[in-house]
């Protein structure tokens, strides 16, 4: 009957939908209850090891557990991790005595029920944790039916080679927590290394803060790239609540959903931070700010749009100083000249480059007369200085010897 089926997860079972058990009644005893049950034991697959049920029917229910692994059926994850997310705590009887008097009392309780509910703590505990989704394992883990590691191998010593049933592999570390597990840790949620490890990952996930600004009822969405419009932004947010406006900034792949109510946009952080996957992609979701801290932003010098100080490049010029102010009656002077130099001679010279020998008298350069002559080369435009190019010298590309012809 399907009372005597065993209770069992899609790993333990393996990947072959027809699989041929063999039964054997009342062939060994439970290694919690101690009682004598009925024992399964098939092949998961090939190149897998031969698994068992270990623990009877009244153990697996009273913890929602799998017969084989002990790990729970709805989340695959370990008992001491499922009771954390859903702040329970069952605490089972360990002597001979007790534990015979809790297991009948929660037999007569699986009795009286339909069997489709856990019974005990279990049951009235709350349906989900966002915790126990997110540490989750959404697809079977056909690894854990891979044989065990040959021993003979470890010392050297195994000669059947290929044909060997057993895992030529290195062993676990001996130091390593994960070396150390127990089966009876593991149905009592107590000193289980692979819950600590699963609750240590919990504790270092990201999450979303909620602002303590109540104004803010924008989403940010960052990561669409080219293919998520906005119909389909909106197919996923709408059942949140009212959605006010959607702006997709296509430029930076991101796109803002701000909503009628707060209440609204507090469910939608919820329910897609770190799992809202569109068209393949997973986008980021965050919190936007508010518009006075925006602006409060804009005037500080130095502070990137994450809110953390930048510090200075070195090596980059000053900031510039600010434009003299503009007065009609002040004069124009377009060659920063010195104002009490006449306007009719002007005498621009300029030093020789260094390693020449200044000219001989007579020969320097000569004097523009801006009255008869008209404007000077580009060259005399530049005020007096150093030196930059060989084009600023006179002295240079035949300059020189073009004026002692003359």
């Amino acid at each position: 009957s399907y009372k005597d089926f065993p209770i069992l997860c899609q790993t333990c079972l393996g990947e072959n939908p027809y699989i041929r058990m063999s039964k054997e009644k009342y062939g060994k005893e439970c290694k919690i209850c101690a009682r004598p049950f009925t024992v399964f034991r098939w092949c998961p697959g090939t190149r897998m090891r031969f698994k068992k049920t270990e623990v009877c029917q009244t153990c697996s229910k009273m913890k929602n557990v799998c017969q084989t692994c002990l790990l729970d059926l709805e989340y695959g994850l370990p008992i001491q991790v499922r009771d954390t997310g859903l702040d329970i705590k069952d605490d089972v009887p360990k002597s001979d005595v007790n534990k015979e008097y809790y297991t009948q009392n929660a037999e007569r309780e699986i009795g009286n029920s339909d069997g489709t509910r856990p019974v005990g703590l279990l049951g009235k505990a709350p349906s989900s944790s966002e915790m126990l989704l997110k540490l989750a394992r959404t697809t079977p883990y056909y690894k854990r039916n891979r044989p065990h590691i040959c021993s003979f191998w470890v010392k050297g010593e195994c000669k059947r080679g290929e044909e060997c049933p057993y895992r030529h592999e290195k062993p676990t570390d001996p130091d390593d927590p994960l070396a150390d597990q127990n089966i009876k840790d593991r149905y009592y949620g107590i000193n289980d290394p692979v819950a600590d490890k699963l609750l240590k990952r919990a504790s270092t996930m990201p999450r979303l803060d909620t602002p303590e600004d109540k104004t803010i009822t924008t989403l940010y969405v960052g990561g669409m790239g080219d293919t998520i419009s906005d119909a389909e932004l909106r197919n996923h947010f709408y059942q949140f609540g009212e959605i006010r406006t959607t702006t997709i900034v296509q430029r930076q792949q991101c796109a803002f959903i701000q909503f009628a109510t707060r209440q609204a946009a507090e469910l939608a952080a919820e329910k897609s931070f770190n799992k809202l996957i569109i068209n393949g992609r997973r986008l980021t979701v965050k919190w936007g700010r508010s518009q006075a801290a925006r602006g409060k932003e804009a005037y500080q010098d130095g502070v990137s749009e994450m809110g953390t100080r930048l510090d200075p490049v070195p090596g980059l010029p000053g900031a510039l100083p600010p434009p003299p102010a503009l007065e009609e009656d002040a004069p124009t002077n377009y060659f920063n000249l010195d104002p009490g130099t006449s306007p009719n001679v002007m005498n621009i010279s300029l030093p020789p480059p260094p390693g020449i020998n200044p000219p001989p008298p007579g020969f320097g350069a000569p004097m523009f007369h801006m009255g008869s002559m008209g404007p000077p080369p580009p060259m005399g435009m530049r005020p007096p200085g150093h030196i930059h190019y060989p084009s600023q010298d006179p002295q240079r590309m035949g300059a020189h010897a073009a004026r002692h012809g003359d």
